[in-house]
């Protein structure tokens, strides 16, 4: 009896995820003639806006783009675009996108391994390409992302891919493009880990705490370097073999820090060993701009609808941080945390604008300068001769919410299917509705 309800209950429960997850998109074909678009106006995505453009692309690259252009007579698609606008496809820069589903239910979430230092932890080979989430991003014209993995001290490396794809090796722009750490910090709140029974830590020991975390790292960084400088060794460590792309250059440093202190720290502990990092988060970079100057430091911060990382900080500045840092001339990238969040990173960088930052370079800051922070701007983050045709068209303003509407999309000259499980709901219920007054 009871297993019979057992059973039925389980039927049910899959007829309904079956019911639920009924947009299943097809990747699109690859590219077969070359497309023409006309008349529209071109956000290139380094600063630069062309009226009236013409884009050329065939093979998935763009052969050209030009103002006033002329297009081939002979055996080219023409979209003519007038009045609407060109934009490259927008990055997710460190998400756990593809790599979690559903939050509340644990099987779905592979975004973290157990222990402090997982080099050899790779995100791209549990990029799921079969997620709902991706759909939904490439409506608003977020079409490539960088799934980061998460969790311990070094968390591993991330990977630069294309929301298009049947599987994770066709979704690969670029595999293991950077390592992910986060530096240790002290808490900051009073009493430590107390709590629940348990005794609370003085200030001093959580700093000691911090001090030897740090040192860890430093060993753990020491031994793969020398590691790497080896010939070939007897026995392979494949924590060490994974970090010596990062010693080599070929692989990116991300480090997650904050504070002012754990950002210098930071930046000094990488240069140590020759690297150039790239510093995640970065809430208080513009109290030490010049610093960060000196040292080229590529910044990722946190999207602006969030509260101040201080009490005593200007209530404003999660609003005007990315302005401030780029206005000052560094290389700026704008994320979001989180996966189904991504939809919203155009938005973001429209916050930004209305805090000080020009729109075009706003524009950058989800597109060129994102790909040259992961290493991948010689293939897409702009709209130039050569480059990979992932693009969108836009009845308005892509980075207002008000105006954002992506007409069509192409990533490496794919026209793919912006179809979504929530455009289909939304279809659905509207045509309930509509046919009740009728």
């Amino acid at each position: 009896m009871h297993t019979n309800r057992y059973l039925l209950s389980l039927a049910l429960s899959t007829t309904s995820l079956m019911c639920f997850a009924q947009a299943n998109i097809s990747p699109a074909k690859k590219q077969s003639k070359t497309i023409a678009i006309t008349g529209a106006t071109v956000h290139v995505g380094n600063g630069t806006v062309i009226e009236n453009g013409t884009i050329l692309f065939g093979n998935g690259k763009i052969i050209s783009v030009t103002a006033n252009g002329q297009v081939p007579q002979d055996d080219v698609l023409r979209i003519v675009a007038t009045g609407k606008h060109i934009y490259p496809g927008f990055i997710a820069a460190t998400t756990n996108l593809g790599l979690t589903e559903i939050e509340a239910v644990k099987a779905t979430l592979d975004f973290q391994e157990i222990g402090d230092f997982n080099s050899h932890i790779r995100s791209i080979v549990a990029y799921n390409t079969d997620s709902k989430v991706p759909a939904t991003l490439r409506s608003n014209g977020v079409l490539m992302a960088q799934p980061t993995p998460q969790g311990g001290t070094v968390s591993g490396s991330s990977s630069v891919v294309q929301l298009d794809a049947w599987n994770w090796e066709d979704a690969a722009i670029k595999t293991d493009d950077a390592m992910h750490v986060t530096w240790p910090v002290t808490p900051r709140f009073r009493g430590g880990f107390g709590g629940f029974g348990r005794p609370q830590l003085s200030p001093e020991v959580l700093a000691e705490r911090t001090q030897a975390a740090i040192a860890q790292l430093t060993s753990f960084f020491a031994e793969a370097k020398a590691y790497s400088e080896m010939g070939k060794p007897e026995v392979i460590n494949t924590r060490f073999e994974a970090m010596k792309k990062v010693f080599a250059g070929s692989e990116k440093l991300f480090i997650t820090a904050d504070s002012q202190k754990d950002i210098v720290a930071a930046v000094n502990f990488a240069r140590k060993f020759g690297i150039t990092p790239v510093i995640n988060g970065a809430d208080e970079a513009y109290l030490i701009i010049d610093f960060l100057k000196e040292n080229n430091i590529t910044l990722v911060v946190k999207q602006p609808h969030v509260l101040p990382n201080n009490n005593d900080d200007d209530v404003n500045m999660p609003y005007k941080n990315a302005a401030v840092l780029a206005n000052a001339g560094l290389n700026v990238v704008l994320s979001i945390d989180g996966y189904w969040q991504q939809r919203n990173l155009p938005f973001m960088a429209g916050t930004v604008t209305a805090w000080g930052l020009d729109k075009e370079k706003a524009l950058s800051t989800i597109t060129l300068n994102a790909a040259k922070a992961m290493g991948v701007d010689k293939t897409i983050g702009s709209i130039e001769t050569g480059k990979d045709a992932t693009l969108f068209i836009s009845t308005g303003d892509a980075l207002d919410m008000r105006t954002n509407k992506v007409e069509q999309a192409f990533i490496q000259g794919r026209d793919i299917n912006l179809d979504n499980l929530h455009k289909q709901l939304d279809k659905k219920f509207s045509d309930k509705y509509i046919a009740e007054k009728k």
